[in-house]
C-alpha cells in the first residue's frame, strides 16, 4: 500500500472504477483507464509504466499487495476519499489541470486563440482557457469548477486558506 504523498505517483485503474478515474483526474492525478485493464491486463500496464494499481478485483490484489490499493467501496465518493488519504494526496493542488477524457495534461491557452472555438458569451466572460493537447478540447473555468469544489469540501477536504 502507498504511504505517502509523491507528485509523481501514476496510477493504473480496471475498468469497474470509471467514475473514480474522472475524480482522480478531475484533482489532477495521472490515471490510464480503459477495457484492457482488468486482470492481468491491469498488472502488465502498471508494472511497465510503474504505476500504483486501482482494482476492485481480490485476485488481483491478494498477488500484488505491495503496489496495489484495493477499493473496497462501490460509491465513488468513497473511493476517491480511501485513494486521497492511502496516498496522502492534496485534491486541490493539481485541480482542473488534466483532461478528463483523455488524461493530458491541460496547457494554457491564450485568449485570442480560442475567439473561433468557443461561444461568444464564453469569450466576453472569460479571461482564462486551456486545451487539451490530446482532444483539443477548451476548458475555462466556470460555475462546474465551483460545484467540483464544493463536492470536495463536503468529501471532508479543505482547500488551502480554508
Amino acid at each position: 500500500m502507498v504511504e505517502r504523498a509523491d507528485d509523481e505517483l501514476r496510477f493504473a485503474a480496471d475498468r469497474m472504477l470509471g467514475r473514480l478515474v474522472k475524480w482522480l483526474r478531475i484533482i489532477g492525478r495521472d490515471v490510464i483507464y480503459g477495457r484492457h485493464l482488468s486482470g492481468q491486463g491491469l498488472v502488465s500496464a502498471a508494472t511497465r509504466e510503474r504505476r500504483v494499481m486501482l482494482t476492485r478485483d481480490r485476485g488481483v490484489w491478494r498477488l500484488n499487495r505491495d503496489r496495489c490499493i484495493f477499493i473496497r467501496d462501490d460509491h465513488f465518493r468513497e473511493q476517491l476519499k480511501q485513494v486521497v488519504e492511502a496516498c496522502g494526496l492534496d485534491p486541490f493542488a493539481g485541480l482542473l489541470t488534466r483532461c478528463v477524457a483523455c488524461n493530458e495534461p491541460l496547457q494554457p491557452m491564450a485568449r485570442e486563440q480560442v475567439e473561433d472555438t468557443v461561444p461568444p458569451y464564453v469569450f466576453e466572460t472569460q479571461e482564462v482557457f486551456s486545451v487539451c493537447p490530446g482532444c483539443c478540447q477548451v476548458f475555462w473555468p466556470a460555475t462546474h469548477q465551483q460545484l467540483m469544489v464544493e463536492e470536495l469540501n463536503r468529501l471532508g477536504f479543505s482547500a488551502p486558506g480554508n
